[in-house]
């Protein structure tokens, strides 16, 4: 295809094609956790088993004939208890012995001797915790898979006579030439070889303002065009695109998780073996030294499976992990599991993105310079009337902020969009033009100009939340390490930011995969904050993953361990702090139970435990970790935490304070700069 015709076909296509609306930035939604754990054989289970359990136990308490509770804890051990059987006994098959299957042995022993309601309760303990880990894992796979959605099905590719055929984006291969018309997203990575527009970015790599991209520029999978056609030559097969890469971070990030997940498999293989080995030297050793009958062995074994069951450790970690998951809830803090909620306590180093996460992820007004004896409203009329027509983020931001100065917004006549450059019009009879400019600016400018004289300039950047220099001071404060500003957007933009909020560590440019790499570098437990799909690899990787939950991307918000459902920034110090506090909670409840076990156990082996003593110590333990955990359902738990610090982080507060100092130092040098 020749020169001139390409650039004809390119022309055409801008002048033909329609914008869209800013094509949507969101990919195809994963189902809601509702839909996902309804659509899961183990929640369903889960569930019948609970309400089982729930009915047996209110059938009891309200002196029902006894067969109807049996009936239904019977009902209930069948619901929760089938899957962790077969498991069990497949596990068994390959000399492998797991807790669930001597769950599932304590409860069936509780029942013989008459204590069903212990056995129904472990049952459902287990079938809700096994249940919760699978609408984890699941959670996660959706999440990659809205990933994949968001790369376009479809692509114009160019044949080798010159003509356009509409193809799989998967069927690609580099070297192939594609078109990209106004608001299409880009089907393949590639580099511009005809045609200027702006590409909106974000999506893939947090940049808040879409880019200019002309011949000679790389463009990514995903990203959305603007309102200028490009020639593209695809550099990378479909297979190895920026999206495609990001799910494999995601995948390959979820893996570094496993670890953690084999130590606790051991833990619990081990308590197995011993337990049930020390269930048979309790059943034999007794009728071979001391000539006990065999009942009298047998009964002293199901008093010792008894007490020996795990229910109060279980319960000793869940009550304050699972109140302290609701208090936060209260508070518009999401997190999605007890173990997440364990861990945030560890946070040594947070790390925040950028764009919609530190700042608003819109840009805003904030400065006009007027030239040529003009006055700044009058620079701005004009410019917000040729803008008005637009839909551009900096158009919007314009047409807004002469709005909020109660300026009359113009008419524009002849209304054109320039591709990569601005819009142009006419407003009482003068051209006016509204282009991007080069200045000393840490945001964009943009010139004005009448009939061809530039009249004035106006600045815009990101607005920062107004919440966050104080959430970066609390953070330092609960946090030993440094706090991180990781973001794809200019290196001068990110050390404005930086300023403002008293972050001491940036990193600017970055893709989503150099992202990944300084998390893993940083050491320690890592909190990374984001919004962004491009963030999403970093949420993985890190130790805590939070998302924002108001207007960030599905696969962030689906990926992050927790989700702050209303922005606000300063609830990750209170998080953090709410850990630490159930953290303790939860080692006081672990000594409580080891305690009474212990002691039961012993009881056992040296004497005689009356079978009704060791049921009331068993469920007493239970009862007293729970409610012991429950306490943390208090409203001023969560304001308490504020101030209740973890022994280990209060050294570092007077440091931090400095720090913090100094930064508002340099945020009030950088406010006075802007205004």
């Amino acid at each position: 295809m020749g020169t001139a015709e390409a650039t004809e076909t390119t022309e055409n296509a801008a002048r033909d094609a329609t914008p869209s609306r800013g094509a949507e930035r969101g990919t195809a939604t994963p189902p809601s956790i509702f839909r996902t754990g309804l659509r899961l054989p183990e929640v369903r289970w889960a569930g019948t088993a609970l309400a089982l359990f729930l009915a047996g136990w209110l059938f009891q308490l309200c002196g029902a004939p006894e067969w109807s509770w049996w009936t239904a804890y019977l009902a209930c051990y069948l619901a929760g208890g089938w899957e962790p059987t077969r498991s069990g006994l497949q596990e068994l098959r390959h000399r492998r012995l797991d807790v669930d299957l001597l769950m599932i042995v304590a409860a069936i022993a509780a029942a013989s001797i008459g204590q069903v309601f212990d056995g129904a309760l472990l049952i459902v303990i287990f079938a809700t915790s096994g249940a919760l880990e699978v609408v984890v894992t699941q959670r996660t796979a959706d999440s990659v898979t809205a990933l994949l959605g968001l790369a376009p099905e479809r692509a114009t590719r160019y044949t080798a006579e010159g003509s356009t055929i509409e193809v799989d984006c998967r069927d690609l291969e580099v070297g192939h030439r594609i078109l990209v018309r106004p608001g299409e997203r880009v089907g393949a990575d590639g580099v511009v070889l005809r045609g200027r527009s702006e590409v909106d970015q974000q999506a893939v790599t947090g940049e808040s303002i879409p880019v200019i991209r002309e011949a000679g520029d790389d463009v990514l999978s995903g990203t959305v065009n603007g309102t200028g056609a490009l020639v593209v030559e695809v550099t990378r097969p479909a297979s190895e695109s920026v999206i495609a890469r990001i799910a494999t971070l995601v995948a390959e990030a979820s893996e570094t998780k496993a670890p953690t997940q084999l130590f606790l498999e051991k833990v619990e293989q081990s308590y197995s073996v011993i337990v049930v080995a020390a269930t048979i030297l309790v059943l034999g050793v007794p009728m071979l030294l001391f000539d006990n009958t065999f009942d009298e062995a047998l009964l002293r074994a199901i008093v010792f499976m008894i007490v020996a069951s795990p229910c109060a450790v279980v319960l000793s970690t869940m009550p304050p992990l699972l109140a302290s998951i609701a208090n936060a809830g209260r508070h518009g803090v999401l997190v999605k599991s007890a173990a997440v909620m364990e861990s945030v306590g560890r946070t040594s180093v947070v790390a925040f993105d950028k764009t919609g996460t530190l700042t608003e992820g819109r840009p805003q007004v904030v400065g006009v310079t007027p030239l040529g004896g003009r006055e700044p409203s009058e620079v701005l009329v004009l410019a917000a009337a040729v803008e008005h027509p637009s839909e551009h983020p900096l158009g919007r931001a314009i047409v807004a902020s002469a709005i909020d100065r109660g300026l009359d917004v113009r008419t524009v006549e002849d209304f054109r969009a320039l591709p990569g450059r601005g819009v142009t019009g006419v407003v009482d009879g003068h051209r006016v033009t509204v282009e991007r400019t080069t200045g000393a600016s840490t945001g964009t400018v943009v010139g004005v100009l009448v009939d061809g004289v530039q009249i004035g300039r106006i600045d815009l950047v990101d607005r920062l939340r107004d919440d966050a220099a104080e959430a970066v001071r609390l953070i330092g404060d609960v946090t030993s390490g440094p706090v991180l500003l990781l973001t794809g957007d200019r290196p001068t933009v990110a050390a404005d930011v930086a300023g403002r909020t008293g972050i001491g560590e940036v990193y600017a440019d970055l893709l989503p995969e150099d992202k990944v790499r300084i998390v893993r570098e940083a050491g320690g437990h890592v909190l990374v904050v984001g919004d962004g799909i491009n963030d999403a690899p970093a949420l993985m990787a890190a130790g805590t993953g939070v998302a924002m939950g108001r207007r960030g991307a599905d696969l962030a918000v689906q990926t992050a361990d927790a989700i702050i459902v209303r922005d606000d920034l300063t609830a990750v110090a209170a998080l953090i702090r709410m850990s630490r506090l159930a953290r303790r909670y939860v080692v006081a409840n672990l000594c409580i139970a080891a305690t009474v076990i212990i002691t039961l156990v012993t009881w056992d082996l040296i004497g005689t435990l009356p079978l009704p003593l060791a049921v009331a110590g068993h469920e007493g333990s239970t009862v007293l970790v729970a409610l012991n955990g429950a306490r943390l359902l208090r409203r001023s738990a969560w304001s308490g935490s504020r101030g209740a610090q973890s022994t280990d982080s209060g050294a570092q507060s007077t440091d931090s304070d400095a720090q913090s100092t100094d930064s508002g130092a340099q945020s009030t040098d950088s406010g006075a700069e802007l205004r």
